[in-house]
């Protein structure tokens, strides 16, 4: 249910106030922005307003239309006519179903959650195991990005030795698409009959998912070039004979952090240093938002940093199916369905659980 008022929508589900008329105010300040001649003078900034621009209106269109809905099924109840029901109920159902989506979306108020997200798969100890649960986590994420139709650039991947992968690196495009996979950023345990032994006993394995925002190239990570060591090397994955023949994987290594970043899916080398220099923004970002993090964890109590230790989700495929997040938990009993990409439910509950605003 929402009640709407000339102050804003309200949820009484939510926590949050989403202001329209603010919000409307906004876009009639960057629509005249927009317009200044003067704008493509600088391109980068010119894009960046141009994107704020096409946000905001959908976002006021989008509650426009919700209120309109409210007012029209307002309209429609006064008349208690039996034969308008259907189309009541219909209405009603459009506003449930529009103001879930705008529930989620006005919880997604982190300042990179509406942008693009880059994702990190790294395999656990355990082998071969572990190398193919790493490959089944992949699958699951690119099924959940082909249900929301946000694109996704396979960055860099690391084949395992006899199956799987060791680690692979992508990049998800699309609106909100590194607010919802946030959701998924620790470690993931899989219990199941390994496939991979003779005996066909039951083995654990586990998976690390890193999630960062993708950085833009503005100010906000300034990466100094002399801070870089640049290696070039030949690619080790699949990709034909220009990939064997030629010098275009890219490593980058940040002198002061420490930080490797290696690329090689992309023919081009120049294309490879792009991509490992946009992960590197984010790792950087990451770098600074655990220091901040720490410090306001010092006044409120204990910081945790995501490491292998802090396990977030279990997939048990034996003796029973069953996924359960363990920071809400929240289960769900078609372990294979989530392994297919049904990953909203997981990630609405985490989303609507404080521990996401921690």
């Amino acid at each position: 249910m929402i009640v709407s008022t000339h102050a804003g929508t309200y949820s009484k589900h939510s926590w949050c106030v989403f202001d329209l008329p603010k919000i409307k105010t906004e876009l009639h300040e960057i629509q005249n922005k927009s317009e200044d001649p003067d704008l493509w003078n600088d391109r980068e900034n010119a894009q960046r307003v141009m994107k704020s621009l096409a946000d905001l209106r959908e976002e006021v269109e989008i509650w426009d239309r919700l209120q309109q809905n409210i007012q029209d099924a307002l309209e429609l109840a006064e008349f208690e006519d039996p034969a308008l029901q259907a189309d009541l109920e219909k209405i009603i159902d459009e506003i449930e179903s529009e103001l879930s989506r705008r529930e989620l979306s006005v919880m997604l108020a982190g300042p990179y959650d509406k942008g693009n997200a880059i994702l990190t798969i790294n395999s656990g100890a355990g082998g071969v195991d572990s190398q193919d649960w790493a490959m089944m986590l992949e699958r699951m994420y690119l099924r959940w990005a082909e249900r929301h139709a946000f694109e996704v650039e396979i960055l860099d991947r690391n084949e395992g030795d006899e199956a799987g992968i060791k680690t692979v690196t992508m990049s998800v495009n699309g609106r909100y698409a590194y607010g919802y996979l946030r959701a998924e950023k620790g470690v993931h345990r899989l219990v199941r009959l390994s496939p991979f032994d003779a005996a066909h006993r039951r083995h654990t394995s586990f998976a690390q998912v890193q999630v960062l925002p993708e950085i833009d190239d503005d100010n906000t990570i300034v990466i100094n070039p002399e801070d870089l060591r640049i290696d070039v090397y030949r690619s080790s994955g699949a990709g034909g004979q220009n990939v064997q023949k030629n010098s275009t994987a890219i490593r980058l290594l940040h002198i002061p952090t420490g930080i490797i970043v290696t690329c090689q899916n992309e023919r081009s080398q120049m294309q490879n240093r792009e991509n490992a220099l946009r992960v590197l923004r984010s790792r950087l970002y990451e770098i600074a938002e655990e220091e901040r993090q720490k410090e306001l964890a010092g006044l409120r109590g204990e910081y945790q940093k995501t490491e292998w230790g802090s396990q977030i989700r279990s997939y048990v495929l034996h003796p029973y199916q069953m996924v359960k997040d363990h920071r809400t938990e929240y289960e769900v009993g078609n372990a294979q369905g989530v392994l297919e990409g049904d990953l909203d439910g997981l990630i609405e509950a985490f989303l609507k659980s404080p521990v996401s605003r921690v």
